[in-house]
């Protein structure tokens, strides 16, 4: 295959004249001028103009720019909404992760090989959140710590703080399955669903922290999905999968209805989008 040759770069007038010649309706070049020098022509046009024209075609010269914008401030709106979800189901798992284990092996136990399955794993777990620590040196329960307890060690309850969501989906990865199981059982589901979970959960929390996107894109790390899922043809590589997880790991959330009712009114609010390149089904409101 060959390979191509780097394109020169564009300022925003040549971008503008581009997108022109690439059949794109731009109603306002004002406008326009205005979006792409604040949200670069890469991301904005070369992510959300995806299934708005076929591969080194041109638009169908109805599409406008206005469009597309609408699509990033979709995800954008969209994005932060599911982030604020993903926090809670966090800060909630780091605290039923901490109580058990702190209570079962002692605020001390996670430094206990015998304690988990795989020691070499857990000894890159002891490598990775000893770097946490140091990063995190000047912190001051870590301070605390430090300089007033024996040999300076920090307990569990206090250290999962320093997790990242990834980190702690290792942790329990690698925790024995009977422990695994407690933890689940708190949630209503099997730990083998949470394990898988967790490590989706904690990669789409990466996307949304780095203001990545969700709309029309497949999910690189796919969570298990119940059967009922798989048979209604639910797949399990767009965010709406990723929505369901959520949902189990929120069973008596209050704010449920109105997370559900916001994204109905982001839908509202910009018609273009198209759900199903979010793995929505036409039913989607009867799954949450």
């Amino acid at each position: 295959m060959e390979l191509k040759q780097q394109q020169p770069a564009m300022n925003v007038d040549e971008q503008i004249e581009n997108l022109k010649r690439l059949g794109l309706v731009i109603n306002d070049e004002e406008y326009a001028k205005r979006i792409l020098g604040d949200i670069s022509y890469f991301r904005l046009i070369k992510a959300y103009g995806l299934g708005l024209k076929k591969k080194n075609d041109c638009f169908d010269g109805i599409t406008t720019f206005e469009q597309i914008v609408e699509l990033y401030l979709f995800n954008a709106n969209f994005r932060q909404l599911l982030f604020s979800r993903i926090e809670q189901i966090e800060v909630n798992l780091r605290c039923r992760l901490a109580n058990y284990f702190s209570c079962k092996y002692g605020v001390l136990g996670y430094d206990t090989p015998s304690n988990f399955v795989n020691p070499d794993y857990h000894n890159e777990f002891l490598l990775d959140i000893q770097n946490e620590i140091d990063r995190n040196s000047r912190a001051p329960f870590v301070k605390n710590f430090h300089n007033n307890y024996v040999d300076g060690r920090i307990p569990f309850y206090a250290l999962v703080e320093l997790f990242s969501f990834g980190t702690l989906s290792k942790f329990y990865k690698n925790m024995k399955p009977a422990d695994k199981k407690e933890i689940a059982k708190s949630y209503g589901v099997g730990y083998t669903y949470l394990e898988s979970w967790m490590e989706h959960i904690a990669f789409v929390r990466n996307i949304c922290a780095h203001y990545g996107r969700l709309y029309n894109v497949n999910l690189v790390k796919t969570p298990m999905l119940y059967k009922q899922y798989n048979q209604a043809g639910i797949s399990n590589i767009r965010v709406f999968a990723t929505i369901l997880c959520m949902k189990h790991l929120l069973p008596d959330d209050e704010h449920w209805a109105e997370f559900v009712d916001t994204i109905v009114k982001y839908l509202e609010k910009y018609p273009h989008v198209d759900i199903r390149l979010m793995g929505f089904p036409d039913n989607w409101k009867e799954y949450l």
